[in-house]
């Protein structure tokens, strides 16, 4: 399989990121699309230092492009024709001059290309493959589908020769009316009698196709009730976790597909039954089931179409501002967010229909005093088409809305009254639209998931909290006013859902080790965690023990030190991060001196990470030893790879020594962390430099006294003892804790 096609069958949130990487049109998405086999098959590298090679790539595209445009004009694809058109004098504009400009772009998009498919199958390592789909389920729908399909095919059979045995029987009958007055009471009577027959029959068969008729009907509401209240909702349910980083499937391909063929079903029963009523008018008599029972199915069709139809508008993107994507839900005002609603249902009429959808906010908010009224600003009303996804489905993209507070007449702006602070204050954003198909009208109306509104930077994680937890645990999109008495939430819950904050951000997620940490923070020792409960505010509101910042943030300070510092040494999984100082002893203290794991700091509130180590004395104790936490401040002028590989002990008589060894258990640290060194050659560059060389190191002095390692393993102690930085040179304020070490050699 080329590229091209692996990556056209990714997750819509990829396939988004293809859409952005192909937003110019000096190499516009569609060429990519047409000429991907030979695209994929060019050697671009060598033509980026090759320049006749360049220009014969140059001009065998153009030659492509012009095939392709014939092909266009054959085809009477005349849109096509002009966007290939523009493209090929796009492409002389820009590249006529350069073509090996053309090989570094192109060679550029398929690297990054690339990329993308890496990002997705490293994710899908690192956290298993994503939630399989339910083949069973899936093969039902599929069966339901072709069940109804083909009941409808048949029922169109059944209704040609319904149609054929009426035409019959009213010639019949018409010729029997225009010689009535020729024929003999007995002929009559004898032909009366062959036309009483052929009506019995008819009816007989008009009550069957009915029958038959109603059946696939109900076939259709099974299905109707599959697709809505199993596939859809299972599906919204599957969007608000991967809102709060869930590793699931949101591609709404299946569903679009499977909504259309129901619709396509249904539409054509409704025309089948409009048919019926043609033939009934046509002939008719007394307790004629046209008449009677036809009616009934065609109202019930028209009920499910409708059901259908409305339940197939949702919101395929939920609102999210661009710089915090892994944060939807959470909208600043006056910042630019972006949303996108979408119709299952893609027929190509309804397609071709100027649907014009509408954004607002709070069409039923809750009448809580305080409670804050926003309008949208920006283009929040625009026409459904399928330009707005170039992999299909009938959407609409609102790109640049903002929100904007209005003023409240009693307490002026920003009053809240409420017992609820502004990050539990909960909004939903909604869409209408209309939709003329056939002799159908209707109304549609769906809403995003609740969004938290801030109108600060600095609530942003406390928002977000509020985003977590809601999605975490209530299913139920109207309830705005959840935070008024916030349920409590199982640790199993909590657990899956802190380890998806980590892998939704970075390629790791946190195991079991780790969760029972941050458990134990939470609840203290247990023996199971699983069924123990934690409140909203004990989450995100009440600070820590002896802290002064609650758990959420805490932990999304960590979060940002990772992101920022050293997401890659967390990716590979050289630190173990959360780990009790109990459990940190044990893993220690049986392992070889100079033995030591990096783990995070549980008293700093914007991050920080620590190392401990182990060291065996001559008299077979052993002391256990850690160092003060490294934060941003310090982590900003020195990598963390640094830190660990110049980090010195100063011991006796002021001789520093390297007390770091070995990554537990056993890996020697330069081969745990060479490929992050800086300078891994450094020695040799030594060799050849005259000049004075610098380097920032860290070095600690030993405690003047040691607690014994029995008070430690019985808990006597809280905390390890902490080897202070010591500085010999303040650089600056923020180097007040590092060494400015001169490296030099006699020439």
């Amino acid at each position: 399989m080329s590229q091209w096609e692996k990556l056209k069958q990714l997750d819509t949130k990829y396939l988004e990121q293809l859409d952005i990487l192909y937003q110019d049109e000096n190499f516009p998405m569609d060429v990519r699309e047409y000429l991907a086999h030979w695209i994929e098959t060019q050697d671009w590298e060598m033509a980026i230092t090759n320049y006749s090679m360049a220009t014969i790539h140059y001009q065998n595209l153009l030659d492509l492009i012009n095939e392709q445009y014939s092909r266009f004009m054959q085809e009477k694809l005349f849109i096509c024709q002009h966007k290939f058109k523009r493209y090929r004098q796009n492409m002389q504009a820009t590249y006529g001059d350069d073509p090996v400009l053309l090989a570094k772009n192109v060679a550029s998009y398929l690297l990054q290309e690339k990329m993308i498919l890496n990002n997705v199958e490293d994710h899908q390592a690192v956290m298993g493959q994503p939630q399989p789909v339910d083949f069973e389920r899936h093969q039902n729908v599929v069966q339901k589908l072709n069940a109804l399909k083909n009941a409808v095919q048949a029922g169109e059979k059944e209704l040609k020769f319904l149609e054929e045995q009426q035409d019959e029987f009213d010639f019949k009958f018409k010729t029997y009316k225009f010689q009535e007055s020729n024929n003999s009471e007995k002929q009559k009577a004898e032909e009366l009698q062959v036309l009483q027959k052929m009506l019995n029959i008819l009816d007989c068969n008009r009550k069957d196709v009915l029958q038959k008729f109603a059946a696939f009907i109900k076939e259709a509401e099974v299905l109707l009730n599959t697709l809505v209240k199993e596939e859809l909702a299972d599906w919204k349910r599957r969007q608000q976790n991967a809102c709060i980083g869930a590793p699931v499937k949101v591609c709404l391909d299946h569903l679009e597909d499977w909504f259309t063929a129901c619709a396509v079903c249904l539409f054509q029963v409704k025309r089948l039954l409009k048919k019926l009523e043609e033939l009934g008018d046509k002939v008719t008599y007394d307790k004629d089931p046209f008449k009677i029972e036809r009616p009934t199915l065609e109202k019930h069709v028209k009920t499910l179409l409708t059901n259908l139809i409305k339940s197939a508008f949702v919101v395929e993107n939920q609102p999210c501002m661009a710089p915090q994507s892994k944060m939807p839900l959470v909208l600043k005002t006056s910042s630019q967010f972006s949303v996108k609603p979408r119709l299952l249902v893609k027929l190509p009429e309804v397609a071709n229909h100027l649907m014009k959808v509408k954004a607002c906010i709070d069409k039923s908010s809750p009448n809580g005093k305080g409670y804050r009224k926003f309008n949208i600003l920006g283009t929040n009303e625009k026409a459904m088409n399928m330009t707005d996804s170039k992999f299909g489905g009938l959407c609409v993209d609102f790109r640049h809305l903002q929100l904007k507070e209005q003023k409240s007449v009693i307490g002026g702006k920003g009053s809240n009254e409420t017992s609820l602070v502004v990050t539990e204050e909960l909004h939903l954003i909604s869409f209408e639209t209309e939709l003329v198909y056939q002799d159908l009208i209707l109304k549609l109306e769906t809403s995003s998931l609740p969004v938290v509104v801030i109108s600060n930077a600095s609530q942003l994680l406390s928002g977000w909290a509020s985003v977590v937890w809601y999605n975490m645990l209530c299913s139920d999109v109207q309830n705005m006013t959840f935070f008024s008495n916030p349920p409590t939430a199982l640790w199993s819950q909590l657990s899956e859902t802190l380890s998806w904050q980590f892998s939704s951000n970075t390629k790791r997620h946190l195991d079991t080790d780790q969760l029972d940490m941050l458990a134990e923070k939470l609840f203290g020792p247990q023996e199971n965690y699983a069924d123990c409960y934690i409140t909203w505010a004990k989450f995100s509101k009440e600070n820590l023990p002896r802290q002064n910042f609650s758990f959420w943030l805490w932990l999304q300070g960590i979060l940002d030190l990772i992101k920022k510092y050293f997401e890659n040494i967390w990716n590979d999984g050289l630190i173990i991060g959360f780990v009790s100082k109990k459990r940190e002893r044990k893993l220690l203290k049986h392992m070889q001196s100079g033995t030591f794991l990096l783990r995070f700091s549980e008293s700093s509130k914007d991050g920080g990470i620590t190392f401990t180590w182990v060291e065996h004395l001559l008299n077979g104790e052993y002391k256990i030893r850690s160092v003060e936490p490294y934060t941003k401040g310090h982590l900003t002028n020195i990598p963390l790879s640094e830190i660990v590989r110049f980090y010195k002990v100063m011991a006796e008589e002021n001789v520093p020594e390297h007390p770091l060894l070995y990554l537990y258990p056993n890996i020697p640290k330069d081969e745990a962390f060479g490929k992050y060194y800086l300078d891994s050659d450094a020695d040799v560059q030594l060799k050849h430099n005259k000049y004075l060389r610098t380097r920032l190191i860290v070095v600690s002095e030993r405690p003047p006294t040691e607690i014994p390692p029995a008070m430690i393993e019985e808990g006597l102690v809280d905390d390890l003892p902490m080897l202070s930085k010591m500085s010999l040179l303040n650089v600056s304020s923020l180097l007040s804790t590092l060494i400015l070490v001169e490296l030099f050699e006699t020439m």
